[in-house]
């Protein structure tokens, strides 16, 4: 008995000085005869006293796993929450009557939670209560990384019970820029030579040549001289060509973070396919239709602040005769040109990327000339042509994104706001096709386009 008693004061006192170690809650549970005063919440890891008005012979806790109780007197009791959870403490009178039950909550400590995340992400505004055995965290954010370092903090104090009722504030929607820039620049070069011989004469005539094709075309000069009954010609001919193609698309497309856009400006080309006829007898064409233009699809993220990260799928394609394809029924498929790159990257407001570029320089030397007659000197550029081909290209994509928010409807102008329909009287007396509009649009519309304009690439 006296080493039972010595055990129950050693515990009393290990709990004793854990107590002084750990601040406890200031609030002490009233309990009347009958029934508690309020529920008795008690933060995981921490303990709190409940006193009786009445003093008691017996306790039981209905989940020791989720509190720990010891008297610390016939009339108060220490409780120690273990775990997140609800359980009930009853107490008995000396004569085995019931005094009251006491419903016990242990809830995550959130006081500590607190103090942490004030630390971790001072000056957002972020309230935290605890809700059953979990935490429920509302309020505003400034960024989307910092509404991610929160409910990673609080995860590790309340694993898998955490609500988030957070919203994130400042600006979430992001018009991403993008510019298609190509240059294609090709230069052709040849030259060729022929001979012709014609001969007469009382048995007969023959006619002889060699070369390449005789003078007549654009570049061509041709000699023609007689000796006897033969009469020469000769043919050399030189062609040059020059040629650019500059591209330019600029699509603009806005998003809310977090969300996918699409933008298409170009148009559908049919297709004929072959597919096989339900019923055996062969096979039937229908037709799909490919998109082709400008085509943008992407996904913003803001992730802090100014930061904004870009999943990008961008492509500029255009019908292309020349990779046509024939079919057996008498149909001509065209083939498509297409520049496409899709990828993530990550930047600020207003900063630009060059995201995909591409140099290339295709180059063909094509030399023919008759066996032996090609490798006299001198005269032997007479029976030789020479081809040469050269055709460079440059591609640059370049993406800013920007940070956006609503402007009212005024301070938006449309390319129609450029044009107002003439009068009757500007129409049939002035010829005037198109009225010009008052005010700033106006004095846009009156601009001079007829020297450079646009961008300037080097």
């Amino acid at each position: 008995m006296n080493m039972k008693r010595l055990l129950v004061a050693g515990y009393t006192g290990a709990i004793l000085a854990s107590t002084a170690l750990t601040p406890v809650s200031a609030e002490v549970l009233r309990v009347m005869q009958g029934q508690a005063s309020e529920a008795l919440n008690v933060p995981m890891n921490r303990a709190v006293v409940v006193e009786s008005d009445v003093p008691f012979a017996e306790l039981s806790i209905a989940n020791p796993g989720i509190a720990d109780i010891s008297t610390l007197s016939d009339r108060s009791i220490y409780v120690l929450g273990k775990a997140p959870g609800r359980t009930t403490l009853t107490l008995l009178s000396p004569d085995g009557k019931l005094i009251s039950n006491v419903d016990v909550h242990v809830t995550p400590d959130i006081a500590e939670f607190k103090e942490r995340l004030g630390q971790i992400l001072p000056g957002e505004h972020i309230e935290v209560r605890t809700a059953n055995d979990g935490i429920v965290m509302s309020g505003v954010v400034s960024s989307t990384a910092k509404l991610d370092r929160a409910l990673d903090l609080a995860n590790r104090y309340a694993p898998d019970r955490v609500s988030n009722l957070m919203n994130v504030g400042g600006t979430q929607q992001v018009m991403l820029k993008v510019r298609f820039a190509e240059m294609q620049r090709s230069v052709s070069k040849a030259l060729s030579g022929s001979l012709l011989v014609n001969g007469t004469g009382t048995d007969g005539s023959f006619l002889a040549s060699a070369g390449g094709p005789l003078a007549g075309s654009a570049g061509g000069v041709g000699v023609s001289f007689g000796v006897g009954d033969l009469a020469f010609q000769v043919a050399l001919e030189a062609l040059e060509s020059k040629g650019m193609v500059r591209t330019l698309a600029e699509p603009n497309l806005t998003a809310l973070s977090g969300q996918e856009a699409k933008f298409l400006a170009g148009g559908e080309y049919p297709v004929p396919v072959a597919q096989d006829a339900n019923d055996g007898g062969g096979s039937t064409i229908t037709v799909e239709f490919k998109p082709f233009g400008v085509e943008l699809n992407f996904t913003p993220v803001v992730v802090d602040q100014d930061i904004i990260n870009l999943t990008i799928n961008a492509a500029v394609s255009s019908i292309d005769p020349t990779l046509s394809v024939a079919t057996g029924d008498g149909i001509t498929i065209n083939g498509f040109k297409r520049r496409e790159t899709s990828t993530t990257v990550e930047m600020r407001d207003g900063q630009s990327f060059a995201i995909a570029g591409l140099l290339q320089d295709d180059f063909t030397n094509l030399n023919g000339q008759v066996p032996w007659l090609g490798d006299v000197p001198v005269l032997g550029a007479l029976f030789r042509s020479a081809d040469y081909q050269r055709q460079q290209t440059e591609l640059v994509i370049i993406v800013t994104p920007h940070l956006v928010t609503p402007v009212s409807g005024e301070a938006l102008a449309l390319p129609t706001d450029r044009v107002r329909i003439p009068s009757e009287r500007e129409f049939f007396l002035n010829g005037t096709v198109a009225g010009s509009p008052k005010g700033a649009v106006g004095e846009v519309a009156r601009q001079d386009f007829s020297t450079s304009y646009g961008y300037v690439m080097e």
